[in-house]
């Protein structure tokens, strides 16, 4: 499935490719990239749960399509329920702010680039100034896991990292997301390129329409190349921060990203969380990687 996080910036691109100026959409541009991040956040803090591993619900026996018995784990649905059993319906919006901000910053700056090499730099400082709020969000979700109420607000994270880790803590996962989102990057415009030049006919009605939104669709058959790295780098921020969704025995200390992408990859849960349906229980029989 794609990544849900990367939605709103291709939302706003495509609708930018049918429009004369940015300066003319900037404003409701922002507004609909604030209506996107919320609109699928439930979806990120599921998502971003499953990624560091809880799974507070019982897996359930199915069939394959082929009549074989084997144990799947709920989907995004039932995961939904629980955490509105636990938390209420606002539970789900839990750790949204930061990802607001972040994504207000990230639609401001994106819409000024124009070719790939002048994308991809601006994407990589975009991704400087937005992460340390991604960090924070993604803690702030994790917080489900112990029932912890360390990162209760914008503030309270900022005082909480910068005490405890200082300027460094806000960059944590910073060089596997990085990787990921401009191998994204790459992948989506290449791909996109190649379908406008050689795929989509001038003389079709319907051609500019299609043009301008194939680097959205595109970013759905992307995702499986770069649900690892952003795997990585959510566990990479939430680990060793304090908080038991981070800590022994429900996860590892990792010494690096590369570390916990090794440990995660012998386990077989290199793309833990990349879908919300039909998740099996994963094969375990491999060693756990100590590096």
């Amino acid at each position: 499935m794609m990544e849900a996080e990367n939605l709103p910036g291709l939302v706003v691109a495509a609708g930018q490719e049918a429009t004369a100026t940015p300066e003319d959409v900037e404003l409701p541009v922002l507004l609909l990239g604030a209506a996107v991040t919320a609109a699928l956040h439930p979806l990120i803090y599921v998502k971003l749960l499953i990624q560091v591993g809880h799974e507070p619900l019982p897996p359930i026996v199915g069939t394959t399509m082929f009549g074989r018995k084997v144990l799947y784990l709920p989907g995004f649905f039932s995961y939904a329920q629980y955490i509105i059993k636990v938390d209420g319906k606002m539970g789900l919006f839990r750790g949204l702010s930061p990802r607001i901000v972040s994504s207000a910053v990230s639609t401001v700056v994106r819409s000024k680039a124009k070719k790939t090499t002048h994308e991809m730099i601006i994407q990589c400082v975009t991704r400087v100034a937005i992460h340390p709020f991604h960090v924070m969000s993604v803690r702030c979700m994790a917080q489900f896991v112990g029932r912890e109420v360390k990162y209760s607000g914008l503030f309270t994270c900022i005082r909480s990292i910068l005490k405890e880790e200082g300027f460094t803590g806000f960059f944590t996962g910073l060089i596997p997301h990085m990787l990921g989102e401009v191998l994204f990057l790459w992948c989506c415009n290449l791909l996109s390129h190649f379908i406008n030049t050689y795929a989509v006919d001038d003389s079709f009605s319907q051609a500019p329409a299609v043009r301008s939104y194939s680097k959205f669709v595109m970013g759905i058959a992307v995702t499986v190349l770069t649900s690892p790295f952003m795997l990585v780098a959510d566990v990479m921020a939430v680990n060793n921060c304090g908080l038991a969704a981070g800590l022994p025995p429900h996860s590892p200390i990792f010494k690096s990203w590369m570390h916990c992408w090794n440990h995660l990859r012998h386990k077989g849960q290199i793309f833990r969380g990349s879908s919300f349906f039909f998740r099996r229980v994963p094969v375990t029989s491999l060693p756990i990687v100590k590096d």
